[in-house]
């Protein structure tokens, strides 16, 4: 599924007037759908008739305030009641003013902003209407003369009364208040209103108020949704944590925006939230004169003697995701465990030193010669980080030929030494989670975990890689393309995970597919198995090896949706 920027939003709406489909349109059928989705909500949520549920939309001053417009409109002539609080500024664009002006006189409408006059007067008084009490404004009402401070007061307290008011009568309350184009930090009077108490269902019109639909930051104060409605495309910014918590159920609204001028490719970075059409054809089609040299053959150098799970896992994930052949490179300790779990695996068995780490100079020529063998490889879970650890992983990076996915130790190796992979001969796929990540920016956790997008796009064009940024909303990102993910849950938040996700990337890069279509379909894949084995267990029971065996499930599933165009 296309998820866009902002500025792509922009660049479709242009595309879709020239041809045809004017920005006007565009509008109608937004505000159409808003109503439509109210009056869904209002029988599902609440239960009353029309005549008996008001409805409170949240107007910003732009197209979005216009959207709410169209609808509230619709609303009214349905029976609703129906109040339309500007809170921003007055209606501003040529659209949200016509919109504004067609208005029934039924429509409540609040002015729940200051004018500008009013907005000097109180910066000059140095007033802020949070610290303005009921007492300071009783006290002034028997007054027979003001002064124009007290009038500032007694404005400013009666707006906001007004807000709240119209807020808290709410059955339905709408936010259309800054829609895409927010930056920054919300202002106190708009985080107070958006944190008043109610009861009402809460819809989010395009994005949450006080989201970034780029990052997936949020401002303090954002207003919590429990549903979001998308007009167009999903916003590429709400797939990512922390804003995703805040959409609520997320629906995406066909507003008649022609399909060529959804075509975005001459636009930048393309950006893609992963479903199960959007997987470049995995699986393959598996023909009745296959073999299993059809499939591909990874190689997975991975493992020590205290560290046995994690090659387990990298080659069972790699086994599960349909590889022809999978070799394992280790130490002896390592290879007896993962034998007994994977014996369709072979196996190549390396020196080790007195703490159980694979020594280099043994097992280079074998892991030299088995790459040639090999259709990917994958290195890193499990190794542990030593001298000989580093060679080896600077060994395959810079003399593989073929696709190589870095996880785990490999990535904290390359942290250690980033010119291990400045002078590779192949495609690379890291595969961080946030503290491997920030290894390798050497910078700490928190920083990432803000700057999750950027992060992962720059340094994928920095050094010409695939990077998989692993957790809530894993994102993959090379220099052109960015994918979200969606699948996958809480359960699956414990060690080996992420070895079983590596295993399972290096399986669909043998198969042939490009760097970023294996990590996109690996990472899908890899989180429906997730979801499968929560179901079965619950994501508390659930453990890394019951998304092994929940790789088949994910599979069947894949194979349904694909086959219904879901």
């Amino acid at each position: 599924m296309l998820a866009v920027t902002p500025r792509q939003a922009a660049v479709i709406e242009d595309k879709s007037e020239k041809l045809g489909v004017t920005k006007r349109e565009l509008m109608l059928n937004a505000g159409a759908k808003l109503a439509g989705l109210i009056m869904e909500c209002s029988a599902r949520e609440k239960g009353a008739p029309p005549e008996e549920t008001n409805v409170v939309f949240l107007a910003g001053s732009g197209n979005n305030g216009g959207d709410c417009y169209v609808a509230a409109e619709k609303l009214i002539y349905k029976g609703y009641s129906v109040t339309v609080v500007n809170l921003v500024k007055a209606p501003k664009t040529e659209l949200a003013k016509e919109m504004f002006a067609k208005l029934p006189d039924k429509v409540k409408v609040v002015a729940g902003y200051r004018s500008d006059n009013i907005e000097a007067a109180i910066e000059a008084a140095e007033l802020d209407y949070m610290t303005i009490q009921d007492k300071d404004v009783s006290s002034l009402r028997g007054k027979k003369e003001l002064t124009p401070v007290e009038r500032l007061l007694i404005g400013e307290k009666q707006r906001m009364t007004n807000v709240r008011e119209a807020v808290v009568s709410a059955d339905i309350l709408v936010d259309g208040v800054f829609g895409t184009g927010f930056r920054g930090e919300l202002q106190s009077d708009i985080k107070a209103i958006f944190a008043i108490g109610t009861s009402a269902y809460r819809i989010a019109l395009d994005i949450p108020s006080g989201g970034d639909a780029v990052k997936g930051t949020v401002s303090e104060g954002v207003f919590k949704a429990d549903e979001t409605l998308c007009l167009g495309f999903m916003k590429f910014g709400m797939a990512q944590y922390p804003l995703r918590k805040y959409c609520g159920k997320i629906t995406v609204a066909d507003i008649g925006i022609p399909a060529k001028a959804a075509d975005v490719s001459g636009e930048g970075r393309t950006y893609i939230r992963l479903d199960r059409n959007s997987l470049a054809g995995f699986p393959p089609k598996r023909e009745r004169d296959a073999h299993k040299g059809s499939f591909g053959s990874v190689l997975v150098i991975a493992g020590s003697s205290a560290m046995r799970g994690a090659a387990a896992f990298a080659v069972q994930g790699a086994l599960r995701t349909g590889a022809g052949l999978v070799r394992l490179v280790s130490v002896e300790k390592c290879i007896d465990s993962v034998a007994v779990l994977a014996p369709e695996a072979t196996y190549i068995e390396t020196d080790c030193d007195d703490y159980g780490y694979m020594l280099f100079d043994s097992s280079k020529d074998a892991i030299l010669e088995a790459m040639k063998k090999s259709d990917a490889v994958v290195i890193g879970p499990g190794m542990g980080v030593t001298n000989d650890t580093r060679e080896i992983v600077r060994l395959v990076v810079q003399n593989a030929e073929i696709p190589v996915i870095v996880d785990a130790d490999g990535i904290n190796c390359i942290a250690e030494d980033i010119e291990i992979i400045m002078n590779r001969k192949s495609g690379l796929i890291i595969t961080p989670h946030p503290g491997e990540m920030a290894r390798l920016l050497h910078c700490d956790t928190k920083m990432i975990n803000e700057n999750r997008v950027t992060v992962a796009e720059k340094y994928a064009e920095k050094y010409g890689i695939t990077v998989v940024l692993k957790g809530a909303g894993t994102l993959i990102a090379d220099a052109n393309h960015t994918a979200v993910n969606h699948t996958g849950n809480p359960g699956m938040s414990r060690g080996g995970s992420g070895d079983i996700l590596a295993g399972m990337i290096g399986s669909v890069a043998a198969q042939g597919y490009s760097l970023f279509d294996a990590a996109c379909a690996g990472v899908y894949v890899h989180g429906l198995a997730g979801d499968a084995a929560a179901e079965k267990l619950g994501q508390e029971a659930m453990l890394p090896r019951d998304i092994v065996a929940s790789v088949s499930d994910a599979f069947r599933i894949l194979k349904e949706k694909q086959k219904q165009k879901i």
